[in-house]
């Protein structure tokens, strides 16, 4: 069984999830514009690499309180 953590979930069209599949995580990004993208990564530091990489704080409503919980978040899985 997997372990799944909800980062963000705006409503049922634009979330954020990431499943610990034993040494993998899988994130899996929810938007109404993309559709749904999953990203395959093998250690944490790769995936918070690709987050600062893809996330800005003006992709978020809440702006940089929004963007530090995202990423808290991440870092917390």
């Amino acid at each position: 069984m997997f372990k799944k953590h909800i980062i963000y979930k705006h409503d049922n069209y634009n979330m954020l999830t990431v499943e610990v599949q034993g040494k993998t995580l899988v994130v899996r990004e929810i938007s109404d514009q993309w559709g749904e993208e999953c990203h395959n990564f093998i250690s944490r530091p790769e995936m918070m690499e690709w987050a600062r990489r893809r996330f800005r704080p003006d992709d978020f409503p809440g702006g940089e309180e929004a963007y530090n919980q995202t990423i808290d978040a991440l870092r917390s899985v």
